[in-house]
């Protein structure tokens, strides 16, 4: 299932999106420890395209997608 959520991203001087946190709900805030990869890809399990941001978050690995100008999760039913 395709979950879209608000990001706190960072915008570089050279172009590149950098995100820092994801607000899965309003009292909910994960921060991103670190961005391992990014690529563009499908998601498979939810649908779409775009690019993939491969993300460590509270120690564990989770996939971010920038789609167009929407942020999307795959997020369990």
């Amino acid at each position: 299932m395709k979950k879209y959520v608000d990001m706190i991203v960072r915008y570089t001087e050279d172009g590149q999106i950098i995100p820092l946190a994801v607000r899965w709900s309003p009292d909910q805030l994960y921060e991103i420890d670190r961005v391992l990869d990014v690529q563009r890809a499908a998601s498979l399990r939810a649908g779409g395209t775009g690019i993939r941001y491969l993300c460590r978050i509270k120690g564990q690995e989770r996939y971010i997608w920038l789609e167009e100008n929407k942020w999307f999760v795959d997020a369990k039913e």
